[in-house]
């Protein structure tokens, strides 16, 4: 009899240790469960966000930039040859809106020189100014290019071609829609891919060329040569560069010897 009790309250308890097993093992399989919901939903979630932000990246490099970078501003400098102020960057509409007539000598050369303070009126008010500075004399034109695009490039500060951080100005004006610049175009020269690295350096295309228009947007086109073009050609662009390369300085020592503008 009391074996038997025994055995019924051993059978008992098993029961009752296998009820709490089987609790326990409900709630644990439970939380496993859960814990790998919780994991694949952070999962997707983690790869939602990283391809969102791929494709924000791609739209934004795509579709152009944002907001444009604050360009430094332009302060007073001095030249240090001659020892000219400078001065500030000139408002556009010292330009007046018209057109500006003179002549710029290279060597011996005379060119007749037309500016279009109408398309072009901030880099018009810089040359302009810069002409009653006093600025151009005796700057040199450092670079000729001989190629299928053909120019003369002047008035370096330094005469080495190196921009003047000190002065800066943009943005590009009235720069070809199709990249073409005709033979006698007189345009600003700037650093690659930046619309406010303009200065003091401008260029003169010697025949028709295409330049490459890149984010800044081209070149900004200010003024003609309307006659001298062919001695500048015959005397300085046919005796190549001093190297012999296609983009160099001049085999033809030149200078600027004189600007005048009215």
């Amino acid at each position: 009899m009391a074996r038997s009790k025994n055995a019924e309250r051993e059978a008992r308890e098993a029961r009752t240790r296998l009820r709490r097993f089987t609790a326990r093992q409900s709630v644990h399989e439970h939380q496993v469960g859960r814990r790998r919901r919780d994991n694949i939903f952070a999962i997707a979630g983690a790869v939602i966000v990283a391809v969102l932000a791929t494709v924000t990246q791609v739209v934004y490099f795509e579709a152009g930039p944002g907001a444009p970078v604050p360009e430094p501003s332009p302060t007073a400098s001095v030249d240090p040859t001659t020892g000219h102020n400078i001065g500030d960057i000139p408002d556009p509409s010292t330009a007046e809106g018209r057109t500006w007539t003179g002549s710029l000598k290279l060597n011996d050369i005379t060119l007749g020189i037309e500016l279009d303070g109408a398309k072009a009126p901030q880099a018009v008010a810089v040359f302009v100014q810069e002409v009653k500075d006093g600025y151009f004399p005796g700057k040199t034109c450092h670079r000729l290019t001989t190629g299928q695009t053909s120019l003369i490039q002047c008035g370096s500060l330094s005469g080495t071609g190196a921009g003047d951080p000190n002065f800066m100005f943009g943005p590009i004006e009235n720069a070809p829609a199709d990249s073409i610049y005709p033979a006698g175009t007189i345009a600003m020269a700037r650093a690659g891919g930046a619309a406010y690295s303009q200065g003091h350096q401008f260029f003169i295309m010697l025949s028709d060329g295409t330049l490459p228009n890149d984010a800044a947007g081209g070149y900004t086109v200010f003024g003609t040569v309307t006659s001298g073009l062919d001695s500048v050609i015959s005397q300085i662009a046919d005796a190549g560069t001093k190297d012999g390369s296609a983009d160099g300085q001049p085999a033809v020592p030149t200078t600027i010897t004189d600007v005048t503008i009215k």
